[in-house]
């Protein structure tokens, strides 16, 4: 991949079901399990709904989404990444970009059952600070923590 051809920006709705078929497609293959919302559903939710509690944004490769974080100043709610662009360092770049606009704090909660997940989050140095499964797919959860040194 030509990492020149990425680009990192904010949300824009013409992007909104290109991102929500990723963002599925990319949970459900971490998961193993069937999005429980509708598609519809869940591109109202990503352009009037998560935007009012999180920043949001995409990492595009030729007009492509191929990258998706939603986080605040102290916890990230989303990301994710393309099924065939994973291991290319576009989580990373989206992460750091988090981590550069934190409060030195961050966390988040992965699924359990989402190794992947885990390996890539212990890497960037998030570690567990906690487990349950508060979430309505009913799985357990791992929740992590980042701080700034």
């Amino acid at each position: 991949m030509n990492q020149n051809k990425m680009i990192i920006t904010q949300f824009n709705p013409k992007y909104a079901e290109q991102t929500v078929a990723m963002w599925r497609d990319s949970k459900e293959q971490a998961i193993g399990q069937k999005e429980i919302h509708s598609f519809g559903n869940h591109v109202y939710y990503l352009n009037h709904i998560l935007p009012k509690q999180c920043q949001i944004d995409l990492a595009l490769i030729d007009e492509k989404v191929v990258g998706v974080v939603a986080y605040n100043k102290r916890e990230i709610t989303q990301l994710y990444i393309h099924i065939d662009y994973q291991g290319m360092g576009i989580g990373q770049t989206l992460l750091d970009r988090v981590k550069a606009q934190s409060s030195g704090r961050i966390t988040l909660y992965t699924f359990e059952v989402n190794e992947n997940a885990q390996r890539f989050y212990e890497k960037h140095g998030f570690e567990i600070i906690g487990r349950g499964h508060e979430n309505e797919e009913n799985l357990s959860d791992i929740q992590y923590e980042w701080t700034s040194k």
